[in-house]
């Protein structure tokens, strides 16, 4: 019989999000939530981690075409940017500025990082 499942936290882990909560964390969220969100992140985080390890070793021959970047960054999208967020706000509104005015907003965003 196994005592422990595979992918288990560490003490030691749980330990640091208590700490880290109770030291510096702003946000809304209880200990209990704030620690079970952690954990959560923590579990996806290390089922997303073996899925890339086993599409590395493609058993049966099988050809995976996907690389370990494009499946994280398919199943952990980032946010879009203040750039990004700023450009589609400008794509929407385009039709109510001056031709003039926009290339200047325009201009401006991209030369943003």
């Amino acid at each position: 019989m196994i005592d422990q499942h595979p992918v288990t936290i560490l003490a030691d882990t749980i330990t640091e999000w208590r700490t880290f909560y109770r030291k510096t964390y702003k946000g809304n969220l209880s200990e209990i939530d704030y620690i079970a969100a952690n954990s959560a992140q923590w579990g996806a985080d290390q089922e997303l981690e073996a899925c890339c390890e086993w599409m590395r070793d493609a058993p049966f021959g099988l050809s995976l075409n996907t690389s370990d970047y494009q499946l994280r960054a398919a199943r952990r999208p980032k946010p879009p940017s203040l750039k990004e967020q700023a450009l589609a706000i400008l794509d929407d509104c385009s039709d109510r500025l001056d031709g003039a005015h926009e290339n200047i907003i325009r201009q401006a965003l991209e030369q943003l990082k």
